[in-house]
């Protein structure tokens, strides 16, 4: 699964790559379609998409136990109420365009604003596909199969690489007033077209599972008052996140033109490893912390959360150290291509190096909200969701406040990675209330290994790069990746030997994994 989403997130920076080349880095038409293309999925995560890991896999699962047919008209209802909720919130949305990209956006000029809106509404529809995908996705992880679903981004992302390519090919515009007719439909039908070729391939899974995709036009008999409920909590979590999302975009908007695309592609570079490695680690332990948790054995819940972290936290170190050594140089390799403006890239990987403080307190964060949902109390991790948008959204408004225009954009991860530092906490604390302990004699021993072993591998890495610099001189494209490449492989053999002398136990467990692995294939 992790080297499927490998592949699917590949594919998906690419994607970033061509739009960035194609729609031009720090224009005014770059930020107009991402903004426009990140709508569906902020919407999406609002109705539908919390919702997801929080309560619909748990009560997927104990139907599944519980239900004489294993669940599986239980499943079609609930698939059947998402499809029709999400058609309703669609056109709602639709209609509702303008208003979305104000509040978004309040920065725009007029004609950026009216593409934006335009755009808007050709990719808005996404949502209601992008819930089914979901909705099939996770009944074919109750059922034991994860590799379609991880897959399946990969066929989105395909399909808009091509239509940035095809864009690219006909001498589009990086201009917001001189988009004709015709490339506004390759870029709006083509993006969306992209997430209905996803949504087919999964619900194409499912039929192949042999689980009867059916839709129920009466999806009454499933408890919807209790889903209500527990998606109360959790619509109040979502709600809160997307506020911070929201002040983040606004906060970046502030800082100039190009800065919204800045954040959003930082963004996407620190959510790859966490993708990669924690997504896949939580989509597989999810169904089996739900059935601990259906049967009450919280010892369980305990060990696979403990191992879960400890085993994540261990892969994910080396990378945050990385991005906060490598922030610049990653940027200049990946963006400044084609019509991306120096400057913005300068600025991207500042963000990408303050992305890094936040990407193990976000990951940690995330993993142990996990054992709050297997237990199906989605008011406490409302409550701390709360918490953590109420602590970004004011360390944004305070980065526009205080920091100086161009760099109000770096501001933003710095208040990321404070209100997720806060959010770990209260998670951690809350469940060591409700199970007894969390492992947390191993946890921290675990955690100040991985910091010693990454210090040591971050020194490595600078001292690496100064290397090359005294060697190369010049800071050409071309050098500055062989200082990503000699930094990052020294770096990480640092770290790895540093591990290995300190005993990491989960290192050395992933590193004779790892080897056991290579002669099979």
């Amino acid at each position: 699964m992790a080297l499927a989403t490998l592949a699917s997130r590949a594919a998906g920076f690419l994607r970033i790559l061509v739009l960035a080349s194609a729609l031009g880095l720090g224009t005014r038409m770059l930020d107009a379609y991402n903004i426009a293309n990140t709508l569906p999925n902020a919407v999406y995560e609002l109705v539908v998409g919390g919702a997801m890991a929080s309560v619909i896999v748990p009560l997927l699962t104990r139907a599944a136990l519980n239900e004489s047919d294993g669940g599986v008209l239980y499943t079609q209802k609930l698939l059947s109420l998402i499809v029709y909720l999400l058609s309703g919130v669609t056109l709602a949305a639709v209609l509702a365009a303008p208003l979305l990209i104000d509040l978004y956006t309040p920065a725009f000029t007029p004609d950026q604003r009216d593409l934006a809106i335009l755009f808007s509404r050709f990719f808005l529809p996404q949502m209601l596909f992008y819930g089914m995908s979901a909705g099939a996705a996770a009944v074919l992880n109750i059922r034991g199969r994860f590799g379609v679903p991880a897959w399946a981004p990969l066929v989105n992302s395909v399909v808009v690489i091509a239509v940035g390519l095809t864009y690219l090919v006909v001498g589009g515009t990086t201009e917001v007033g001189e988009l004709t007719t015709g490339n506004l439909l390759l870029l709006g039908v083509g993006t969306t077209a992209g997430v209905v070729a996803q949504c087919s391939l999964v619900v194409w899974g499912l039929s192949r599972s042999g689980f009867p995709v059916r839709l129920r036009l009466d999806p009454r008999g499933i408890a919807i008052r209790q889903i209500g409920r527990l998606s109360a909590w959790m619509l109040l979590s979502v709600v809160t996140g997307q506020i911070l999302v929201a002040a983040a975009t606004r906060t970046a908007s502030w800082s100039g033109t190009g800065s919204v695309t800045v954040y959003q592609n930082a963004s996407a570079i620190f959510h790859v490893p966490f993708a990669v490695i924690a997504v896949s680690v939580m989509t597989a332990m999810l169904p089996r912390l739900s059935r601990h948790a259906a049967r009450n054995d919280h010892r369980r819940v305990i060990t696979s959360l403990s191992r879960a972290v400890r085993t994540v936290m261990v892969i994910m170190a080396p990378i945050a150290a990385a991005m906060i050594v490598l922030g610049p140089q990653i940027a200049v390799v990946l963006f400044a291509h084609g019509n991306s403006a120096t400057a913005t890239v300068d600025t991207l990987g500042t963000v990408v190096s303050a992305f890094g403080l936040a990407l193990i307190p976000f990951t940690n964060y995330m993993l142990l909200q996990r054992g709050l949902f297997a237990l199906q109390d989605t008011r406490t991790a409302a409550l701390i969701a709360a918490a953590v948008a109420t602590v970004g959204v004011i360390g944004c408004l305070a980065a526009g406040q205080f920091l100086p225009r161009g760099a109000i954009v770096i501001g933003i991860p710095v208040a990321y990675a404070a209100a997720y530092t806060v959010g770990l906490t209260a998670t951690a604390v809350v469940l060591r209330r409700r199970l007894g302990l969390i492992d947390g004699k191993n946890l921290i021993r675990t955690h100040v290994k991985v910091l010693a072993a990454a210090t040591v591998g971050a020194t490595c890495a600078v001292l690496a790069m100064r290397g090359v610099a005294m060697v190369a001189g010049s800071q050409s494209w071309t050098v500055t990746l062989v200082t990503c490449v000699v930094a990052g492989l020294v770096g990480g053999l640092a770290y790895l030997v540093t591990g290995y002398l300190l005993r990491l136990t989960e290192l050395r467990h992933l590193l004779r994994m790892a080897l056991n692995w290579l002669p099979s294939r």
